[in-house]
């Protein structure tokens, strides 16, 4: 979601609260900045902050990723929505009432695709059915990559990735437009079966 002053989203400061975090892990966003801070963390890569974070300070895995994303935004080494090799990314997500498989269709079978996405091209490079597929986007400008995890019964969560966006303003217009493309293929398969 961009924020009113235009950025790719919220930071994740923003997302996770200081007291869950608190609550989690024993210690705040403060606490922890501090402690990377003493330990040279601005001088480091982000596999090394979440390295140490989870071998030297005990974190799960999860954790260690949001508190070194944490770390890395709010000491400018990254910024919302760029990755920690300075990659500008997009994502978006829906749960739809519709098998993986159908909804693999969705996005391999061009005529299927061009009901709920018209505007926009793009290749698939691979694809498994049911569970994932990747694409490039407009002549491999960019890449989409889609992952599909079955949510019991005939219900998917599909999770969109779009990588190697070249900027900021980008992202929040990718981020928009593929929430209301993910709205059009979940009303889509929900209309027809």
């Amino acid at each position: 979601m961009a924020t009113t002053d235009g950025t790719a989203g919220r930071r994740i400061t923003e997302k996770l609260s200081d007291e869950a975090l608190t609550a989690s892990t024993g210690r705040g966003w403060a606490a922890w900045f501090a402690r990377l801070d003493a330990w040279g963390g601005t001088t480091r890569t982000h596999t090394e902050i979440a390295r140490h974070l989870v071998e030297a300070e005990g974190l799960n895995g999860w954790h260690a990723q949001s508190v070194a994303v944490g770390y890395e935004q709010e000491r400018g080494l990254r910024e919302v929505g760029q990755s920690c090799d300075g990659d500008w990314q997009a994502s978006a997500s829906r749960t739809v009432n519709a098998p993986a498989a159908r909804v693999t269709e969705a996005f391999v079978d061009e005529a299927l695709r061009r009901r709920w996405l018209p505007d926009g091209d793009f290749d698939v490079r691979t694809h498994r059915p049911g569970k994932s597929l990747t694409a490039d986007w407009e002549g491999a400008t960019s890449r989409i990559s889609v992952y599909l995890t079955p949510k019991g019964g005939a219900r998917t969560q599909v999770g969109l990735g779009h990588t190697k966006l070249p900027d900021a303003d980008a992202v929040v217009a990718y981020k928009e437009f593929w929430r209301a493309r993910l709205t059009d293929l979940k009303n889509l398969l929900e209309s027809t079966g």
